[in-house]
């Protein structure tokens, strides 16, 4: 009985599996035969998060640009002879710091190993993080209305200490080391434990101000000036040095095909996204895969229970 059961599970796999890839047709999206040269294009959008995969939406937008999605997209695109540059399409508003600096790190290496260029097209905003990542473009280009800069670093804490005492909570705890549980929001913050937090956040700082001002080909102490965590528009941010041009993802596009020599908007390598009714039937096939095991598995325990026990015979 279990072994139909685990056969009829495996067919009943196999055949919806088959009917996804039907419907979806390719979903890589790659060219079977030889291409010209062509731009990959990386989309960054929401906040930068370290993680492996990104995970989409119902209506196919993406909830955060994880780490481990983008590196691995630049590096497929260094790996691809077809690939002549890369173009960033950035809306994020920033994020983790070492999310950036990891996805900095393999930008840098597909500069010194492809020396192929790389131009930022920048959204609604490409801030923080995301204005750390269009750094390392050889160009950058904003809208007017973009919100861009920010450059800066924080460490957000709290402080409920109060609010539980009007509630009538008080906490405890057993410690190794007196900064054990620093940054707990029980209790105060000590000038000991501000200063050591403090010089964290200065040394990211201090190696968010280097990347702007390698970057941009700027001096430290002209970066500093900018950055105090404050916003500035396309507009502004192309009078101070931090913008390069005013323009959209299709000038960006076709700045990027100059630089390889194409007229026009060249040929784009992009990956993919699911349509929206591809992510409804992927969930509903989902649970329609352990609808039908788990009504297999009830129904195979309701017949050994209900089956005659064989008797033995003399």
């Amino acid at each position: 009985m279990l072994k139909k059961i685990f056969i009829s599970a495996v067919l009943l796999i196999a055949v919806l599996s088959f009917v996804v890839s039907l419907l979806g047709g390719n979903n890589n999206n790659e060219p079977k035969v030889a291409v010209g040269d062509r731009v990959a294009v990386i989309n960054i959008s929401g906040p930068i998060v370290d993680g492996a995969s990104v995970e989409q939406t119902l209506l196919g937008g993406t909830q955060a640009a994880t780490s481990g999605q983008l590196m691995k997209e630049i590096r497929e695109a260094a790996a691809d002879s077809s690939v002549k540059a890369l173009v960033l399409h950035i809306n994020s508003p920033g994020g983790s710091v070492t999310a950036a600096e990891e996805v900095g790190r393999e930008l840098e290496r597909f500069k010194e190993t492809t020396k192929k260029p790389i131009v930022t097209s920048m959204g609604d905003q490409a801030a923080s993080a995301a204005y750390w990542l269009a750094s390392y473009s050889d160009v950058i280009y904003a809208n007017s209305s973009t919100l861009t800069g920010s450059i800066g670093v924080y460490m957000p804490y709290m402080n409920v200490e109060d609010l539980y005492k009007k509630i009538g909570v008080y906490t405890g705890k057993i410690k190794s080391g007196p900064h054990k549980d620093i940054l707990s929001p029980d209790r105060e913050m000590t000038a000991e434990e501000r200063e050591i937090l403090q010089g964290i956040v200065n040394q990211l700082y201090d190696e968010f101000i280097a990347v702007v001002a390698n970057g941009r080909k700027m001096d430290t102490a002209a970066v500093r000036a900018l950055a105090d965590g404050r916003v500035y528009t396309g507009k502004q941010a192309q009078q101070l040095g931090l913008v390069d041009e005013i323009g959209n993802y299709y000038d960006a596009l076709e700045a990027a095909g100059k630089l390889i020599g194409i007229n026009g908007i060249p040929e784009i390598k992009e990956k993919q996204t699911a349509k929206p009714w591809q992510i409804l039937f992927e969930a509903r096939l989902s649970e329609l895969i352990l609808s039908q095991l788990e009504n297999a598995l009830n129904g195979a325990a309701a017949d050994m229970k209900t089956a005659p026990v064989p008797k033995a015979e003399r």
